[in-house]
């Protein structure tokens, strides 16, 4: 399935987010590493620490496992709402300000 998802971020983890975003650990995590990479590509900062993105699933409860094992560590006030496909949303790119922010550091 295909959700739409809201949540909010603590930007004092953010550093620590990216970092594994980027280093491999969360792409070779199976079975959804991959698809937590490319959500937070696609995800876009739409009101101060707010981003919102669209991801695929196949838990039965909406991102059951990506929350245990990764989102819950830097995301909080998570909402989620079930769509036919994945969407854009209006907004700086959270990948780009993390990397902005991050990156050499």
């Amino acid at each position: 399935m295909f959700y739409s998802v809201k949540a909010k971020y603590n930007e004092e983890e953010m550093g620590q987010f990216y970092q594994k975003l980027t280093d491999g650990t969360i792409q070779n995590q199976k079975p959804d590493g991959y698809e937590i990479v490319n959500s937070m590509k696609r995800a876009k900062i739409t009101t101060p620490k707010t981003i919102q993105w669209s991801e695929m699933c196949f838990c039965p409860t909406p991102l059951k496992h990506e929350r245990q094992t990764v989102y819950d560590n830097f995301l909080i006030d998570f909402q989620t709402q079930t769509i036919d496909d994945y969407i854009e949303f209006n907004g700086q790119s959270f990948f780009d300000f993390l990397e902005k922010k991050f990156k050499n550091k």
